[in-house]
């Protein structure tokens, strides 16, 4: 294709080409801000995944459910907000699966 008919073409709209022709981009196409992530979790959690990798989510679950059918509620609680902050729906998925059950009875009649 000769170069005059290429530079002819129309310049798609892209974030890239907005912040390049304005200076400034109004939010990120793929921003999922999660409201409620702590700096500390957040933190924590980046490290669990560079410690799991794609498995991370997976292992703070796991975690998360030992902590509960122990009894320890804040282990859970933490390692539950680790699971969000990698993956929301598992996490969701946690809290439904938890909800209602009394870790006490739970463990003594397992």
């Amino acid at each position: 294709m000769p170069l005059d008919l290429a530079l002819a073409r129309s310049i798609p709209c892209t974030a890239i080409h907005r912040y390049l022709v304005c200076g400034h981009i109004h939010g990120a196409v793929n921003d999922n801000t999660q409201k409620g992530v702590d700096a500390q979790i957040l933190n924590a959690a980046l490290r669990h995944f560079a410690q799991y990798g794609l498995a991370a989510a997976h292992v703070a679950r796991e975690r998360a459910e030992q902590a509960f059918f122990a009894g320890n509620m804040a282990r859970y609680d933490h390692w539950r907000l680790i699971c969000r902050a990698l993956d929301r729906r598992m996490a969701q998925s946690l809290a439904h699966d938890t909800s209602g059950r009394d870790p006490e009875f739970t463990s003594r009649n397992a």
